[in-house]
């Protein structure tokens, strides 16, 4: 029986979940390092609900790949959350337990509570061990009241009245920490939000464009996107034109092109 209890667990051990390394060093190659990634997401607790915002850019090394990404991603109707790190790993996440909390609803006839989604994102997470790049804001509104929780990637969380994540997280708190201040009005703690967002674009390389917001309360959620288009490209002034020869030209090589030959298969 022991020996049997014992191999039972040696199964359970190989199978526990997660990326597997072991290959790696066999291999000779190196190990996956991580990658830097820029976002600017934030959220506040107010008098009535919950504001998360969050800016559109989305880099690939020091390129823009994309001006107007979402990264205030759906998981119940009275839940939401902001996505910094990879794309893929923080909209594959945030579907997968969307799907979970769904199939709980139907299964419970209940609306579903953030900590439950809470408990799937941090279980997820923590598997991994930090290699499914989601850093996330999740914040929401049940029968309890509004609640806001800091996700970590290595699966470990916070609760606080604001949070903010991402490479513009800093220049985000700094307005935060300043202004910030129990039971906001509505409008109040959306321009703080705003603000927040603003101070990310414009401080940080890796977050840019403009302002999504989601207003959840106990009655509804407003997503609101774009709330402000923070980055916009300003018009030139004038066209200058340039007369041939403005610019001396040094040297000048011509290259001879080989002959090209058509040739013209019959196929049967």
């Amino acid at each position: 029986l022991k020996k049997l209890m014992m191999e039972s667990l040696d199964g359970q051990e190989a199978h526990r979940g997660g990326f597997s390394f072991e290959n790696v060093q066999q291999a000779n190659v190196a190990f996956p390092k991580g990658k830097k990634t820029g976002t600017t997401i934030a959220g506040i607790v107010f008098k009535d609900g919950v504001v998360l915002g969050a800016d559109t850019r989305a880099t690939g090394g020091n390129i823009v790949a994309d001006k107007n990404c979402a990264k205030i991603h759906y998981m119940a109707p009275n839940i939401y959350c902001c996505g910094a790190g990879t794309a893929a790993d923080t909209e594959n996440v945030t579907d997968m337990v969307s799907s979970q909390l769904q199939l709980h609803r139907l299964s419970t006839g209940r609306q579903s509570r953030v900590v439950t989604s809470l408990r799937f994102l941090t279980q997820h997470l923590f598997r991994y061990q930090g290699h499914v790049s989601a850093a996330l804001v999740l914040g929401g509104v049940d029968f309890s009241g509004p609640h806001l929780y800091c996700v970590y990637p290595h699966g470990s969380s916070s609760v606080l009245p604001f949070v903010t994540m991402g490479s513009g997280s800093l220049a985000a708190m700094s307005v935060f920490e300043d202004r910030y201040r129990p039971d906001m009005e509505r409008e109040e703690a959306m321009e703080l939000v705003k603000d927040a967002i603003r101070a990310g674009i414009f401080n940080d390389l890796g977050s840019g464009s403009s302002v999504d917001l989601c207003v959840i309360t106990k009655d509804n959620t407003d997503y609101i996107r774009p709330y402000e288009v923070s980055s916009v490209r300003d018009q030139k002034e004038m066209e200058f034109s340039y007369q041939r020869g403005t610019t001396v030209v040094l040297s000048e090589k011509t290259a001879t092109l080989a002959d090209v030959i058509v040739e013209t298969v019959e196929t049967s």
